[in-house]
Formats: C-alpha cells, structure tokens, sequence
C-alpha cells in the first residue's frame, strides 16, 4: 500500500446511477485498493458502504487512508477475502433502485453485493450492508445478517420496475384508479398529465359537479402507484400510510386549481419525504402565484376534512395497490402563519382555529382577507 507521504490515486467510478426520480444517486468507485459504493443527495453523500478489497488485508485500519478521506481497506477480520479479490468488472455492475426511490441495490452478475437501503446514514454510523463483510463494522454491515428482509425487498424492487416500465402495467393501474374514480365520484371530464414528463407519472382527472354535490373534485391518478419514501422510518406499520392520492374539492375553475398537483403530486419522491394526515407543506413561490389563490402561501392535508364546515366529504377509500390500502389526502390552502401554527402545535389545534372561523374544506374563490 501507499505510504502517507504520497499522493493516492483518483478513484476510478465503475458505475454511476441516478434513481428513476431524480432524487438520489449511486456511484461505485475504486481507487485501486478498495471500491465502495455511494448514496449522494443533490449536495452531498448521505451514506456509504465498503465492497471488497483487491490488496492484502492490514491487521488494523488504515488510519492514514480515512485520515485523507479514502474509502478503508477492510481489516483481515472483517472480510471474507483477506488477501483481496479481484477488481469488479464495471460491465457486470448495475443497480436495482427501491421503488420509494430512497434505497438502492448493488449487483454484480445478478448476485446481490452490497445494499445501501433508505435508512442508511453515514451521519448516524449507519453504512450499508455488504456482502463481503464478517459482522458489523463502521464502513459496512454483513448482507448475510440482513438477507431475510433485504433479499425479498430487493426482489419486489426488480418487479416493480419491471411492472412499471411496462405500457401495459401503468393502463391496467390507470383504468383500475379511474373506474374507482367513477364509482365514487361520477363521470370524468378533462384529464391531465401531472408529472410533465418526469417520474412517477400522475395524472389529475377532474370530476364535475353532480347532482348532490355543487363542486368539483380534482384528484391525482398515480401517487399511490408507488409507496413514497421515509415511511418506513417513521410508522410503525407502514402500510396503512405508504401510498395515497391528493384530492381537491373547489368551486374554482378546474384548469386553475389543477395547477396545485403540478407541484405537490411529486413532492415526496422529489424531496424524499411522505404525505400523511395532518401534514402541512409550504408553497415555494411567492403567494400570488399560489394556484387556489387567496394570497395562500401551503397546504394542509387531511384525510377526514369533516371538521371543517361543508358538506360531507366524498368517500374515496376502498382503492388498493399491490395489496396496500389507498388513503386519500384533502388539499386544505393555509397562510404560512397557520402552517407554523400546525407545526409547532400540532394539526388538531389548526382545524380548530380553521372551524371556529367557519372557513370551509372546499375551496371557494378567495376571500378579500386572510387572517
């Protein structure tokens, strides 16, 4: 190996990976001695895991290698190759990312090597798992340890890519979600692209009035063909929160209203993060840009809007996806002050205050003031 006194080598990038949306990227490097895999955000790497050594391994860390800021070679203990093993071959490397887009899979001729899953957080002592590790170590956990929940995980994640890709796959999910549109909402009038051009697709299918209920729903064909990321980390079971559609109620003309899922239907897979009850988010622009007017500056979602005054909200539940139920979030616009106020106090106290100033779930053309 080098000594410190000398430079060492640019580590070539044997494969480089950017998630299907855009959120996340995957590069595998090696500098000679090593290759290690990265999970990079847009700024920075989030989390790390060692592959394999390809030179003798020391007794001891190299100190003088992280001390540059070079991925380790694994002490002899810590690998099942410690004499090394031979360079990977870029051409038999890619990656097979989580369908939440958070995590991704390392495979080299087909056989699992290394997983760096959504939780993994260089910042907390969490690497990824590898296959070449012995145990737990700060740079890598063993994939044997973790083969019974990850191997299955990854598996699902080829499959649904595969489904995903697929014309076919994507009209059978679209006809199912617009026919429970239509069972619970009546016929559909116009119908839009939401994603413009980037994953995951979503549409926004607008559905008129009808007798029995003077307003228009808007509602996202396609968030819920994806579980979003973050869930996991944060429910206890998952399942009941991981994939949803965002719905409007409105008098407001449909084609301006839409505009609102132009920026929220991506949201969780863009920001890698996750809609659910009670959750408010704050719109990027300047307020009289905002879609549902009324110099609004975010949003609440609400699954059961029934505290607020109005009419009885439409049931939309009953829609399921790859067996996990399908929860449908009401768009709530709120000036930043009752977003700091859900923040800091919780959402409950927020549709308190909004109900005892009478403002309803449905979004009528805005009042002259906000509070």
């Amino acid at each position: 190996m080098r000594s410190g006194h000398e430079p060492f080598p640019q580590p070539a990038t044997l494969l480089d990976s950017v998630s299907p949306y855009g959120s996340r990227r995957l590069t595998v490097e090696f500098d000679g001695a090593t290759t290690a895999a990265y999970l990079h955000d847009e700024t920075s790497v989030i989390a790390a895991t060692w592959i394999a050594n390809h030179v003798r391994a020391p007794d001891t860390s190299d100190q003088t290698r992280l001390n540059a800021g070079q991925a380790p070679v694994m002490p002899a203990l810590r690998t099942r190759h410690p004499r090394g093993r031979p360079p990977l071959n870029p051409d038999t490397l890619y990656a097979v990312w989580f369908e939440e887009g958070d995590g991704v899979a390392l495979l080299e001729h087909g056989t699992l090597l290394a997983v760096i899953p959504g939780w993994s957080d260089s910042g907390r002592g969490m690497p990824g798992y590898t296959r070449e590790v012995i145990g737990q170590t700060p740079y890598g956990w063993s994939l044997d340890e973790a083969i019974e929940g990850l191997g299955p995980r990854v598996e699902r994640a080829s499959d649904f890519w595969h489904w995903r890709n697929s014309i076919a796959g994507w009209g059978r999910f679209q006809q199912a979600a617009l026919a429970h549109l239509t069972s619970r909402l009546g016929p559909g009038a116009h119908y839009w692209d939401g994603a413009q051009g980037r994953r995951p697709t979503i549409g926004i299918s607008e559905r008129p009035p009808a007798p029995g209920r003077p307003y228009t729903v808007l509602s996202t064909v396609g968030m819920s063909a994806q579980r979003m990321p973050m869930v996991e980390q944060v429910v206890d079971d998952p399942t009941e929160y991981s994939r949803i559609e965002l719905a409007v109620a409105t008098t407001l003309p449909s084609g301006v209203a839409a505009l609102v899922f132009l920026w929220l239907a991506g949201y969780p897979w863009r920001e890698v993060t996750w809609f659910g009850p009670g959750h408010s988010v704050r719109w990027y622009d300047r307020s009289t840009n905002f879609p549902l007017g009324g110099g609004y500056e975010g949003v609440l979602l609400l699954d059961d809007p029934s505290a607020l005054p109005g009419p009885p909200a439409p049931d939309l539940s009953g829609f399921s996806m790859d067996g996990d139920p399908v929860r449908w979030l009401w768009i709530i616009p709120i000036s930043e002050r009752s977003r700091l106020t859900a923040k800091e106090h919780g959402s409950a106290l927020l549709v308190s205050q909004l109900a005892a100033e009478r403002r309803s779930w449905i979004v009528n053309p805005p009042a002259a003031a906000l509070r």
